[in-house]
């Protein structure tokens, strides 16, 4: 951060002392944090307790959030503002009131919630008889009640009615009484309730336990010190914001990217779906306009919710990029981020579906829209961005053992493009996604499947001044019958290159049938049955080059080829590097390279 930045923003004119401000944040973070440690303990599904695939975060009494666990994915927390917006409007329009004791279930797609298996837990908190704010968690849930088992891969829902169980403001605990009907309505609809319902259970307890710990910090420092805190944070956070989009020069830049949709649909409209962005830098201002973007697809789920989605993909973007914490450190997580960015989202389209659209299968298509604000932004900050990223894809496993229902959530990571100074990172997830895999030792001691394969991809790099990173191979074999379905995308459009960098891989599953023969498989995959010995290959895409590959360190082409990730006769076409048994041929490098 530049001196004069930094001068600006501790300049500024604070409501409490900046020592104590600093000691509030801190300890809203650190309650953040520690429900997340408490969730992942308590929880009873690997999504949750391997994949942190979870939200934890404070809010005020109206929706603004105050922290949120870093730890968590930012599509679990950055919702969690919309979702108690989400919950007021609903009780209000019910004529309901909170009290203390309350517990609040919400998941309503349209009503704040990032998609239905998000489920949100809320526990409203109460200074006497005021309301201060509230303690949420939320998490992704095995299975929620859908036409098909698990709750990804529902990519045949019609309508958000398929996509299972909607909770819109519902109190399982009313005023400290659990409402013990709403608990028997999850259990009876809800395959493998037993771990699914106890991931809930585990977040109401956080919740709550959220709920003290805020309580606790207004009683040490009192209400008016602790909001007081809070607004100059929002401030501070709006003046980074504010500087770094002042910085950039003033503009419009635009960019399309396509996702597969629907491969195997015989609907031209189904697939290859553009994602259209043009970024309005405006003083210390930005408006993110998505006119362009395909229509909605009024009975297929990858349409995006706004609020919850799309937004979140948004601000995310802009702030990894713009606020880099290599640069600025650690940035109070607060809506002062938000309040320079304004969204423009024609009602219609991928970007802003209209009810009951289905969206319970948005994530794909939100990572390719952060993708495609990345790229755009690449005009203006060419060194603070990456290549295309390769997306990541979902699977959910399922079958009967001993008469029981069980599930499992997969995710299939991607990986990053090539960065100014910097290789793509290989194998992991991507943008507004930065869950965990589940160890091999978890899956194969708790599911009928055999994980055969987890390796990096051979020759299925992307060159470039720095290389993109690289995708796996993942294999499973299943031990006994069942089903699977898959929710994806990256299999016909590679990632993007950057000034000069080679375009990424795309990605690809196949599967291989204990009988004989094997099936390639599109991006997207209803509810499949298999059997017992059968196997599934995926193929995980590779993220886009940076730069003239021929500027690309010998010495560094050289390690990829006894790595095994670049063969000699690849380093000699793409890099225009000779390799001499295990050392660079430096004249025919010379030579190759001025041709």
């Amino acid at each position: 951060m530049s001196q004069n930045l930094t001068e600006t923003l501790v300049a500024a004119p604070t409501r409490v002392d900046p020592v104590t401000g600093a000691v509030i944040q801190g300890a809203l973070e650190n309650i953040a944090i520690e429900m997340g440690h408490k969730l992942m303990r308590m929880s009873y599904s690997s999504i949750i307790r391997e994949s942190e695939d979870f939200g934890t975060a404070l809010t005020d009494a109206t929706g603004r959030q105050m922290c949120e666990c870093k730890m968590s994915t930012p599509l679990q927390s950055g919702p969690i503002p919309g979702y108690v917006r989400g919950i007021l409007k609903q009780m209000e329009a019910r004529g309901e009131t909170l009290r203390p004791g309350d517990v609040i279930m919400h998941n309503d797609p349209y009503g704040g919630a990032s998609h239905g298996p998000d489920v949100g837990f809320a526990v409203p908190v109460f200074l006497g008889v005021q309301l201060i704010g509230f303690s949420v968690t939320t998490a992704h849930h095995l299975d929620i009640g859908a036409l098909t088992p698990g709750s990804t891969g529902i990519v045949d829902a019609v309508d958000t009615y398929a996509e299972g169980l909607q909770f819109k403001a519902i109190k399982v605990v009313d005023a400290g009484k659990r409402n013990e009907a709403v608990w028997s309505i999850l259990r009876d609809n809800i395959r493998a309730s037993a771990l699914v319902v106890g991931d809930m259970e585990a977040q109401v307890q956080t919740a709550q336990i959220g709920a003290e710990r805020f309580l606790d910090l207004v009683n040490k420092y009192s209400l008016k010190t602790v909001m007081d805190a809070f607004e100059d944070l929002l401030d501070y956070s709006e003046r980074l914001m504010r500087s770094a989009i002042a910085a950039l020069p003033d503009g419009d830049y635009s960019a399309k990217t396509f996702i597969d949709g629907f491969l195997d649909d015989a609907d031209p409209s189904r697939k290859d779906l553009p994602i259209a962005v043009t970024l309005k830098v405006r003083g210390d201002s930005i408006t993110v306009d998505l006119t362009g973007t395909a229509p909605q697809l009024p009975d297929k789920p990858i349409n995006m919710p706004l609020v919850g989605t799309v937004d979140i993909s948004i601000w995310l973007t802009l702030r990894s990029i713009l606020l880099d914490s290599v640069t600025y450190g650690s940035i109070p997580q607060n809506e002062g981020l938000t309040r320079p960015i304004t969204i423009v989202a024609p009602r219609g389209t991928l970007a802003n579906p209209i009810f009951p659209a289905p969206v319970i299968a948005r994530f794909c298509p939100g990572n390719a829209l952060a993708d495609t604000v990345m790229k755009a932004l690449a005009q203006a900050v060419p060194q603070q961005v990456s290549a295309g990223i390769g997306n990541l894809r979902v699977v959910a496993f399922s079958g009967m053992e001993d008469g029981k229902q069980w599930v499992h959530m997969e995710i299939l990571e991607g990986s990053y493009g090539g960065r100014y100074g910097s290789d793509g990172m290989d194998a992991v997830d991507t943008l507004f996604a930065n869950t965990r895999n589940n160890p091999i030792e978890d899956i194969e001691s708790h599911l009928p499947i055999r994980v055969d394969r987890y390796e990096l991809r051979n020759d299925a790099t992307a060159a470039g001044r720095t290389r993109g990173g690289i995708g796996t191979v993942r294999e499973f074999t299943f031990l006994a019958d069942g089903a699977f379905s898959v929710e994806g995308d990256g299999h016909k459009y590679r990632p993007w290159g950057y000034e000069g960098g080679e375009d990424g891989y795309t990605a690809s599953l196949k599967l291989i049938h204990q009988a004989g023969g094997e099936t390639d498989l599109v991006s997207k995959v209803p509810y499949h049955k298999i059997k017992a010995g059968d196997h599934l290959i995926s193929r995980g895409p590779s993220g886009g080059g940076y730069g003239n590959p021929f500027e690309r360190d010998p010495q560094a082409v050289l390690f990829d080829v006894l790595e095994g990730l670049v063969s000699a006769e690849a380093a000699e076409q793409h890099y225009g590097v000779a390799i001499s048994g295990n050392a660079v041929d430096g004249a025919r490098t010379a030579q190759l390279r001025s041709a």
